[in-house]
């Protein structure tokens, strides 16, 4: 069975950090972008940043340049997303999400081949 999980989600103060964890189960990450997604109250689920299977594109929205940082590590069938400086506004669930390239941004109407179950992440003091 194909899954992405995203373990890492929690509750952390404004200007706090925490990183997220995409993890793969039953496939290879290697050949796929990744992009991670948040989706807050109310709000469309709108993507925070994708990775190239290369690891050598990142595109981050400009809500968060400068305080986000998304990588990958092959070896270990994981991406990640390392959030700094983080935001009440920050407050979502966050996704993880696989696909061929880095297109889409919003979903619906763009959509990924393989999504995770999402992970909850709180930035309240």
């Amino acid at each position: 069975q194909l899954q992405l999980e995203e373990p890492g989600g929690g509750l952390v103060q404004p200007g706090g950090s925490l990183r997220l964890s995409c993890a793969a189960s039953g496939f290879t990450l290697a050949p796929y972008a990744i992009g991670w997604f948040r989706q807050a109250p109310g709000k469309e689920r709108e993507r925070v940043s994708c990775i190239a299977s290369s690891g050598g594109s990142t595109k981050p929205a400009d809500s968060v340049k400068g305080r986000f940082t998304i990588s990958r590590d092959n070896a270990k069938n994981t991406v990640y997303l390392q959030m700094n400086s983080l935001k009440p506004e920050d407050t979502a669930i966050y996704y993880c999400a696989a696909d061929r390239a880095c297109i889409a941004t919003i979903y619906p109407p763009y959509d990924m081949d393989y999504w995770g179950k999402g992970t909850l992440v709180t930035v309240s003091s």
